[in-house]
């Protein structure tokens, strides 16, 4: 059960956007901006104030790759693993991030809810390979010990 504020939040963001069905994707991006995930209550919720069915509503939720059910940290990290990157070893740098982080396949978010590690297909910077995005911020030619090096920095909140 959310907190009364969640809906409150929600009720602004709806009025920013009108009651209608078109309002629904940008309904969700700003609810998730906000939370840094979706919460489940909040999409039934919209789908009620906006007269869609509650189908409808998570249907659009789930087919775009950007919306997540799941909370998220502050900072979120983004490993690319397509071709040029992975070819460029990937891998290790991941593998850095999870172990530093204490993370596993199961487990992609800190406990403090400081940082959320993920694996992307391609982040479109083949020639920066490999490359790892930090919510907005690409960092290229990224290595294990600048995966380190990144940690540290985003602990000291030197980064957006």
């Amino acid at each position: 059960m959310l907190d009364q504020s969640y809906y409150d939040k929600t009720d602004e963001i709806i009025a920013v956007y009108g009651k209608k069905a078109a309002s629904l994707i940008p309904i969700m991006q700003d609810i998730q901006g906000v939370y840094r995930y979706l919460p489940g209550e909040l999409l039934t919720y919209v789908a009620e104030q906006i007269g869609i069915t509650e189908a409808k509503a998570y249907s659009v939720a789930t087919f775009y790759e950007n919306f997540s059910f799941e909370p998220k940290g502050k900072y979120v990290i983004k490993v690319c693993d397509g071709t040029a990157c992975h070819v460029r070893k990937s891998a290790p740098i991941l593998d850095t991030f999870t172990k530093e982080l204490g993370l596993s396949n199961k487990k992609h978010t800190t406990d403090d809810m400081l940082f959320t590690v993920e694996t992307v297909s391609c982040l479109g910077a083949c020639g920066l390979a490999p490359t790892v995005m930090v919510n907005e911020d690409v960092h290229p030619k990224m290595t294990p010990e600048k995966a380190v090096e990144l940690l540290q920095t985003l602990r000291g909140g030197d980064v957006k």
